[in-house]
């Protein structure tokens, strides 16, 4: 008896190709340097974003309490100052949102150029 013996299949092209893209999905990914900036850019924006987004809503919270008074509890005056003062938040979204952008762009700028560096050193 021989214990050599092995028994041995081999799967269609097409059935290798599906268990090679299951494979892929359960090995560790790597990120490719393109990948990586790209992160890097969209992340410098993320931060932001997310800031102005709050001061927005919190801006618009205010103006719209400022309206409520006006139009519900007949305080005009206090109203009114409360919803100037939340239009006000609100305005300052923007500006807040180029700041922070501007600081995260500086901060991941080394980072950034570096990657830039290496990718068209590979092209060349």
């Amino acid at each position: 008896m021989d214990n050599n013996e092995k028994f041995e299949y081999t799967y269609s092209a097409k059935q290798q190709t599906k268990l090679e893209n299951i494979r892929k999905k359960y090995l560790p990914q790597e990120e490719t340097k393109m990948e990586r900036l790209r992160r890097l850019d969209k992340s410098a924006e993320r931060s932001g974003t997310i800031i102005s987004i709050i001061v927005g809503v919190i801006g618009t919270l205010i103006m719209g309490f400022g309206m409520c008074l006006c139009l519900e509890w007949s305080q005009f005056i206090a109203g009114i100052i409360i919803g100037i003062a939340g239009m006000v938040i609100l305005g300052l979204a923007y500006p807040i949102f180029k700041y922070v952008t501007k600081k995260q762009r500086e901060k991941i700028a080394p980072e950034i150029l570096d990657l830039i560096n290496k990718i068209k050193g590979d092209e060349k």
